[in-house]
């Protein structure tokens, strides 16, 4: 639970409204991190046309990034996890979440491979998922420096991210170019919809004042969208589609205290109906970010203690 006193500055910093060049600039904040020069990374591109994609791998141990510069070493059977960053489409980057995917790699024993997709407004949907899928089809078909086995890669994004990462099994399906095997969706937005409308209670029990407020994400929605009808492909929300069958087995984190929770647990309720392996743990007393937070925070270790579990097949 959350005290009354918490509760208040919550409630304070807890306003409407996206401004994209105010919330950028507070975003960059998190580049300012002493602890990067220990991060073990290289940088890489990816071209989504005549678009380069970056792509950043983060290295679990000094061993795998050693062996990263041996042309005699065989990365066929490490484990990758593919990262989508979160910040509503609008904001946020790779370096803003190195933090985050060095704590990944470190606690999983996985390489990390993290997406720098483009960002609404100036590029709105799909572009940025069309980098994702780009980046993702060069993993998934041997395309990339790192030769890993389609089998030892795993989606995973947080937030908007992991909508991304939703949207990409979708269409990886639809496609048929290639088909990820698992995805990890930290508190994922799945749908379109934050205002009075939505059918989701948690957008009205916890939509004004657990700093991600409804008023925000509809923001976000407006600002990544080109139109309304972009607002009703299934890649863009992806609860809306008629057909989840045929997708990865599932981890689904969400926050107690968090507008998008009722709609990660609802889509990952709609990916089992369908017949697709899905695990759904509810983090209590977490706000949506909280992914962010130092890894002895006890809501990141159990969040870990999901994940890794996940990855070795293991069910809890």
């Amino acid at each position: 639970m959350i005290n009354q006193a918490a509760k208040r500055i919550l409630k304070a910093l807890s306003f409407d409204g996206v401004e994209v060049d105010a919330f950028r600039h507070m975003a960059d904040l998190k580049r300012l991190d002493p602890m990067k020069i220990f991060y073990k990374k290289i940088d890489e591109k990816i071209y989504n046309g005549s678009h380069a994609v970056p792509v950043r791998i983060f290295f679990p141990n000094e061993k795998c990034f050693q062996e990263s510069n041996d042309k005699t070493s065989d990365s066929r059977d490490k484990k990758l996890l593919l990262f989508i960053h979160g910040g509503g489409w609008v904001t946020e980057s790779i370096d803003n979440y190195e933090r985050i995917c060095a704590r990944l790699a470190d606690a999983t024993g996985q390489y990390v491979a993290a997406v720098e997709y483009r960002l609404a407004p100036e590029d709105k949907f799909p572009s940025g998922l069309e980098d994702c899928y780009v980046v993702a089809k060069a993993l998934y078909t041997g395309k990339f420096v790192l030769n890993v086995k389609p089998e030892n890669i795993t989606l995973i994004g947080d937030s908007a991210g992991g909508n991304l990462c939703a949207a990409l099994s979708l269409m990886a399906r639809d496609r048929g170019e290639f088909m990820p095997k698992r995805q990890i969706l930290i508190y994922p937005a799945t749908y379109n919809d934050y205002t009075e409308k939505s059918p989701f209670p948690s957008v009205k029990e916890n939509g004004t004042d657990y700093l991600l407020t409804a008023g925000k994400m509809q923001d976000y929605i407006d600002l990544y969208a080109k139109n309304e009808e972009d607002k009703q492909n299934p890649y863009f929300a992806p609860y809306l589609a008629k057909d989840v069958s045929h997708q990865p087995d599932t981890l689904i984190l969400t926050s107690e205290f968090d507008p998008l929770r009722d709609e990660g647990e609802a889509y990952g309720k709609r990916l089992k109906e369908a017949g697709n392996h899905v695990q759904i743990h509810r983090i209590k007393g977490a706000l949506h970010g909280y992914f962010a937070l130092g890894i002895k925070h006890l809501y990141v270790q159990e969040s870990f203690t999901y994940i890794n579990a996940f990855l070795k097949g293991e069910a809890l």
